[in-house]
């Protein structure tokens, strides 16, 4: 049940391609959770060379897009606006299923806790509703300058 109006992500995140993983937003709960979409077009950068003839994608860029969907369950919440919320430690990383071109992910990630300038998130990537990835993400926010 989102609770805002249909948002870009580009419209609260900072990254931009090529290292936005995120392209549409399903659900958002500010400082709560949210959910999200990214389909690989095959296009990507990494997939020439990992692995030439079995393009796959890296399990760290998993995570790094479940950090980008908990990125937009903070920075949708008014107490942080125009921070940063940077990456502070990855716990419990679990690879389940091999990732590729023509693959949709659905990224999940809910805070289970935050602080003015810390927090914790626990989040997965679900390929075709089976879990690929899933990891406790830790964050510190920051001033953006």
């Amino acid at each position: 049940m989102p609770t805002l109006d249909p948002v870009r992500p580009d419209e609260l995140l900072p990254h931009r391609p090529p290292f936005l993983f995120v392209d549409e937003i399903l659900d958002l709960v500010p400082g709560e959770s949210a959910r999200a979409r990214w389909t690989l077009t095959g296009d990507e950068w990494f997939f020439g060379g990992h692995f030439p003839g079995r393009p796959t994608l890296p399990g760290v860029l998993m995570c790094e897009a479940i950090a980008q969907v908990g990125a937009l369950a903070i920075l949708a919440d008014e107490r942080f606006a125009g921070k940063l919320p940077l990456f502070g430690g990855l716990d419990g990383a679990r690879f389940r299923r091999q990732v590729g071109p023509g693959d949709e992910l659905v990224l999940e990630c809910e805070m289970t806790r935050i602080s003015a300038r810390a927090g914790k998130g626990t989040g997965r990537a679900l390929l075709d509703g089976a879990v690929a990835t899933e990891a406790n993400l830790m964050f510190v926010v920051v001033d953006q300058q």
